[in-house]
């Protein structure tokens, strides 16, 4: 079971279009966010009657006699970072307490704060968050499906922005809004030695209808997936199934979500439902050497996207995020050599009939 390569793929997913080009808050593009797989607060989303769902569901077939699984189901918690600049009539040693309130009248909420050279601006972090149900046997889930329960509380903290010489320029306030998730993991006995895992995600958050949308979305689990690993059992490809299980296949139901097969290509152990539609065993290919987290964006033409930023666009690129903070650091270390990398490789010719 190789686990490591099947969480490279869907570390993939998980920040596909986290951050986008170019890199700034700034840009219209990240002004208003746009992930696969959010799955809002459900009565929320249904009042609004958008589109939105605060569900997910995917099925899968494994084989086995007493087979038993591991599902993990993983996703990002937005975090609001606001930040507040000091008012000219405040202290201009007097230190907040955290948690502070993002309302304190001591600040004023502006969009960024420059403080010896660094730029500070507003914009949303991002906490990984995983619910795991371990050592599940089919056998029991028949009659018994599994259900778990996951929440996180509110949460406020504050980090004061202190100038050179000890005097007090600002603040930057974290706020996490409450998560509410109930998973529910069942099964159903198809043949012999054959079963459908079926397993279902929904985001029970209560929110006020007249809510609004970017606040909903501090409550959402973004790019939602699930990730099945098997023991003592083998999954079958929904996408390629052998003919005799084709009809069970034809019988499972996926919403918000697709199960491949990933992993070693001579494994069939772990299946991911992703929110992307996925080959079976995707794979990151080797020429990259890290994350823009746009897949639909070659890295060499990031690459050489980055490096025309002005030294103003870099500055606020540095400020904006930790993860924008790494694109740039490994982006202008890139060597002539490491530029060629990117440029791809030619894996298969095919000969072309004579006409």
């Amino acid at each position: 079971m190789n686990l490591e390569l099947a969480k490279k793929i869907a570390d993939a997913i998980l920040y596909e279009g986290f951050i986008l080009y170019p890199y700034r808050a700034s840009a219209i593009k990240n002004r208003q966010r746009f992930n696969f797989g959010v799955l809002l607060p459900g009565t929320w989303a249904e009042h609004q009657q958008s589109g939105d769902t605060g569900r997910l569901q995917t099925e899968c077939l494994i084989e086995g006699e007493f087979p038993r699984i591991e599902v993990r189901i993983r996703f990002l918690q937005l975090v609001s970072r606001e930040v507040g600049r000091r008012h000219s009539d405040a202290s201009s040693n007097e230190v907040p307490t955290p948690p502070a309130d993002p309302k304190d009248l001591r600040y004023e909420s502006v969009p960024e704060l420059e403080v010896d050279g660094e730029i500070h601006q507003g914009w949303e972090e991002a906490i990984e968050r995983e619910i795991v149900a371990s050592d599940l046997k089919l056998v029991e889930l028949v009659t018994n499906p599994c259900t778990v329960r996951w929440t996180r509380a509110a949460h406020h903290s504050s980090e004061t922005l202190l100038c050179a010489d000890g005097q007090v320029a600002g603040a930057i306030v974290r706020r996490q809004r409450p998560i509410e998730a109930v998973v529910t993991i069942g099964a159903e006995r198809l043949a012999e030695h054959l079963w459908r895992i079926r397993v279902e995600v929904a985001n029970v958050t209560m929110l006020a209808p007249d809510t609004l949308r970017p606040e909903a979305q501090l409550s959402a689990l973004t790019s939602a997936h699930v990730l099945l690993a098997a023991q003592a059992g083998q999954f079958v490809s929904l996408l390629e199934p052998p003919d005799p299980f084709a009809p069970f296949v034809a019988g499972c139901q996926n919403r918000g979500v697709w199960p491949v097969l990933v992993g070693d290509e001579s494994e069939r152990d772990l299946m991911l439902a992703s929110p992307i539609v996925l080959y079976d065993y995707p794979q990151v290919a080797p020429e990259s050497d890290g994350d823009y987290f746009d897949g639909t964006e070659m890295d060499e033409m990031l690459a050489l996207r980055v490096m025309t930023l002005t030294d103003d666009e870099k500055r606020a690129m540095r400020g904006l995020d930790r993860r924008a903070r790494e694109i740039l650091e490994r982006t202008e270390a890139l060597s002539q050599s490491n530029l060629m990398h990117l440029h791809g490789t030619v894996r298969e010719l095919k000969e072309v009939p004579e006409s």
